[in-house]
């Protein structure tokens, strides 16, 4: 247990962020589960009741591209529980298309959430942090290492993420901070649903890239139909929250740890280009 701690989590109402706030709360922490639409809280709120945990999940608005909501949020926090002992950087938004057939405000929009609402979060709580000494942990994806076809911007987004995050361990450390990135692979939950894909208008649009959308949209519905619960994938994020002195790196499968390692070992970028481009043919 770990009693009197406070961690913020973003993006919580559904999937991988609603089964991190459970976990955490089950594993004892006070947790201030964030969403940027409080409406739609429901689901939290019944499998917190459910889990019997109710009593340790406190619901608050947090829009990660907004910096006046992080800032509302965070006083809000630091106002009724006294103290912030970590954060957990997971709200954030798929985006499929390649860059001939997606606008660049798509693009930038994909970065916004998924790289500088990170950013921004992570500014916000330092100094909470360092009184504490506390923790980031962040969600990234294995595609924050391997970076993968029709999903240009999104990737680049946590390639982002985890380049900054990667900068700022040893520096955070130095203040008592501990950094930690978690890569899931595929999670089975409304992550991919939200996206509202309409396939067929897709690959009507795709032209000359039309055959290598069908060919990676059929991989990738297979890989979702073998994907990690959400509460499996929450559960490494809850041992980097519990552990005295996380790693920086972790997967949440051993299918991630054997995918994200073709990348770390691959020197000169070919073990990689072979593999994912039999995604697409």
């Amino acid at each position: 247990m770990t009693p009197n701690k406070t961690v913020v989590i973003t993006g919580t109402s559904s999937g991988l962020g609603l089964a991190t706030a459970v976990g955490a709360a089950r594993a004892g922490w006070t947790t201030v589960a964030t969403m940027r639409d409080t409406g739609k809280a429901d689901a939290l709120l019944k499998s917190a009741a459910e889990a019997g945990v109710a009593d340790r999940i406190q619901v608050m608005r947090l829009d990660v591209v907004d910096p006046a909501s992080i800032a509302a949020c965070l006083d809000e926090v630091i106002a009724e529980h006294g103290r912030l002992d970590a954060l957990v950087n997971n709200a954030g938004a798929a985006q499929v298309g390649t860059i001939e057939q997606s606008s660049l405000d798509e693009v930038r929009a994909a970065m916004e959430v998924n790289f500088f609402g990170v950013v921004a979060t992570t500014r916000a709580a330092l100094p909470h942090l360092r009184a504490s000494q506390g923790k980031v942990v962040t969600v990234s994806s294995v595609g924050g290492v391997v970076g993968q076809p029709f999903n240009e911007a999104y990737c680049a987004a946590k390639f982002a993420v985890e380049g900054f995050m990667q900068s700022l361990a040893p520096v955070a450390a130095t203040a008592g901070v501990d950094i930690t990135v978690v890569e899931p692979g595929a999670v089975a939950s409304e992550f991919v649903a939200n996206l509202g894909l309409d396939v067929p208008a897709l690959l009507a649009a795709a032209g000359p890239y039309a055959s290598a959308l069908q060919a990676y949209l059929a991989r990738t519905q297979q890989s979702f139909g073998n994907a990690q619960t959400p509460a499996e994938a929450a559960a490494p994020i809850i041992d980097a929250l519990t552990s005295d002195h996380p790693p920086f790196r972790i997967q949440t499968s051993q299918w991630a740890r054997d995918f994200v390692a073709t990348t770390l070992a691959d020197l000169d970028g070919s073990a990689v280009q072979n593999l994912t481009g039999g995604w697409v043919r």
